[in-house]
């Protein structure tokens, strides 16, 4: 029942992975790919991997790994070729587990096609494809999760969902991830590529990289945007950052259940990192960890909210290093991203996080920003449906 999984892209995120992968219990063998060949070595050397892993199943290109023999790709890349290099893995006969997001282009129609090709892929070759979006298995989502199932909500009425990450973050400062993704060998060439056509630089405005705040609510609520209206604010200043863009984006959607959603994607703010949602309902509430209902305020911790893992797969995680948390970064949402997608495959199920779930997220980012650019025109948000039952 184990699979094997290949690697591609071991930079700064993706090398956040490779342990966890490696040491699920249901992955029988690893191959690793990266254009930089030293990002390869630096985990091909090393003794932990040695069981699962053989100089075989190293590579410098996803041409390479697609023709490889691995049940599944892992594709932890920059985020412009995220889309194009699932729907080609697919093509090879590859089960896709991605970074966020679905893709991020300067053009929100390009995006959508792209939501469109990987739901056809994904649906016409059976294979599974799985959105690795963090927000999905922070603490307060698993909570949310087992609240929602438990009817504890009752109907959903109002949902909010930010990320505030400001320019010039202290702790993830936006203009040192940029200089190090354009300094890779990917990054060289999407800026040749800008310059030659005279585009945008990477991703547009803030609501092209909108699953952090958007994939809380509807993940939790299972409903999908309808309609939206959104505004945007542009810098005070010149930016060269931001360039042209909005630097804040505030949407207002009609969503599928009758509930109102409210999002804000801000990059210039003066306020710490924030990844959060609130989900009011008529008979409970979360908010700022904690539940809430007519009587009471009850503030919950994260191992309260936490879902345990299977006792395996905990004591193979902790196993990496026994002095560390293992869970990972985002929330600790690192190792239950790992573990769904592993397991699904496994299990040849349909992921949480599947195709036709991560394009909602991006169509209402996408729209948010169209009706942005349109002075708060209202917009339909197109959907693709439910996908796997």
């Amino acid at each position: 029942m184990g699979i094997s999984i290949g690697l591609v892209g071991l930079g700064s995120f993706g090398s956040t992975f490779a342990e966890l992968f490696k040491a699920h219990p249901l992955v029988n063998r690893i191959a690793l790919c990266d254009r930089e060949p030293e990002r390869v070595a630096r985990f091909a050397n090393k003794p932990s991997f040695q069981d699962k892993f053989s100089a075989d199943d190293a590579y410098t290109s996803l041409d390479e790994i697609c023709r490889s023999q691995v049940d599944a790709l892992a594709i932890i890349t920059q985020p412009w070729l995220h889309a194009e290099q699932a729907v080609q893995a697919m093509q090879a006969g590859k089960h896709v587990y991605s970074a966020v997001p679905v893709v991020s282009l300067p053009d929100g129609d390009e995006i959508l096609d792209w939501c469109d090709k990987l739901v056809e892929t994904c649906g016409r070759s059976g294979l599974h494809y799985m959105l690795g979006e963090t927000t999905c298995y922070r603490p307060q989502t698993m909570y949310c999760r087992r609240q929602a199932a438990a009817e504890a909500f009752g109907h959903f009425v109002y949902a909010e969902g930010e990320y505030l990450h400001d320019v010039d973050s202290v702790g993830a400062n936006l203009r040192e991830v940029r200089r190090r993704r354009l300094a890779s060998q990917a990054g060289q060439e999407w800026a040749a590529q800008v310059q030659r056509s005279g585009g945008r630089d990477l991703g547009g405005g803030p609501m092209h990289y909108p699953t952090h705040s958007t994939s809380g609510p509807m993940h939790i609520m299972q409903a999908h945007a309808l309609k939206v209206s959104a505004w945007g604010f542009r810098p005070p200043r010149p930016d060269a950052y931001f360039g042209n863009e909005f630097s804040n984006e505030t949407a207002l959607f009609q969503m599928s259940n009758g509930a109102t959603m409210r999002i804000c994607e801000f990059r210039q703010v003066g306020h710490k990192d924030t990844e959060i949602f609130r989900i009011f309902g008529t008979e409970g509430t979360f908010r700022e960890n904690s539940w809430v209902d007519r009587a009471n305020a009850t503030p919950l911790t994260v191992d309260e909210m936490r879902d345990p893992l299977p006792p395996e797969v905990e004591e193979a995680f902790r196993s990496i290093n026994p002095n560390s948390d293992f869970y990972g970064g985002h929330g600790g949402s690192h190792a239950y991203l790992v573990h769904e997608f592993v397991d699904a495959i496994a299990h040849d199920r349909a992921p949480a996080i599947h195709a036709w779930e991560a394009v909602r997220y991006m169509a209402a980012g996408v729209m948010a920003h169209k009706s942005a650019l349109r002075d708060g025109e209202l917009l339909n948000v197109p959907d693709w449906g439910d996908g796997p039952g």
